[in-house]
C-alpha cells in the first residue's frame, strides 16, 4: 500500500481491478479545506488517460513492476516470441501488448514491463527511435526539395512511412516508433 501523497511519475497503481501508470501529479492546497492530490493515470491495457483526485493520507494499492531488456526472436501466429537476455527464457507476447509493433525486426532489443508479483507481461516498448532500411519507394526527382512534400515508402519490416521526396530505395532512415513519423536520414 502507498499513501496518496507519496505518488510520483511512473508509479504503477491497481485501482478498480485495472493497472494504471501515473503520468502526472499535482499537490493542490485550496484556500480552505484539506490538501488534495490531482493525478493523471494511463491505463496499462488500452492506454486511456484518467484523472482522479485523492485526499492526503488515502491508501492506494501500488504494484511493483520490473523493466527488463528482451530480444525479439520470431513471430508465431499472433504472438511474438521474445528472449530474456539474462536467463535466456523465451516468452510469447501478444500483438496488442507491443507498442510500435509495425517497426519490430528480428534481433531488436525491447523493454518488457511485467508485474513483479505475478510475473505477467503488461506491455513491451520499442526504443523511441529505430533505424530501418527503405525497401521500396518511388524515385525522387533531382532538385525537388524546395517543398515539404512527403511520399510513401516501405521499410524492411513491411510498414509504410511518409518520407521526403529525396529519400531513395536502400537508404537507412530513422523513424519515431510512437507515431510512425520520419525523423531523419542516417548517413
Amino acid at each position: 500500500m502507498i499513501n496518496s501523497q507519496d505518488i510520483k511519475n511512473g508509479v504503477c497503481i491497481r485501482m478498480d481491478g485495472r493497472l494504471y501508470f501515473v503520468i502526472e501529479f499535482l499537490h493542490v492546497k485550496p484556500g480552505k479545506g484539506n490538501t488534495i492530490m490531482r493525478v493523471k493515470f494511463k491505463d496499462v491495457v488500452d492506454g486511456r488517460v484518467l484523472e482522479r483526485r485523492f485526499n492526503i493520507g488515502e491508501k492506494l494499492e501500488d504494484v511493483r513492476v520490473e523493466r527488463r531488456p528482451y530480444q525479439f526472436l520470431y513471430k508465431e501466429g499472433e504472438d511474438y516470441i521474445f528472449m530474456n537476455n539474462e536467463t535466456f527464457e523465451q516468452v510469447p507476447i501478444a500483438h496488442d501488448l507491443i507498442t510500435g509493433v509495425d517497426f519490430l525486426k528480428e534481433g531488436m532489443v525491447v523493454e518488457v514491463v511485467s508485474d513483479a508479483s505475478s510475473d505477467t507481461v503488461l506491455f513491451a516498448e520499442l526504443p523511441t527511435k529505430v533505424e530501418l532500411a527503405v525497401t521500396y519507394t518511388e524515385p525522387g526527382l533531382k532538385g525537388d526539395t524546395a517543398t515539404n512534400t512527403l511520399k510513401p515508402a516501405t521499410v524492411e519490416t513491411g510498414a509504410e512511412v511518409r518520407v521526403p521526396l529525396f529519400i531513395n530505395e536502400g537508404e537507412i532512415i530513422r523513424i519515431d516508433t510512437r507515431d510512425g513519423s520520419y525523423c531523419e536520414r542516417v548517413r
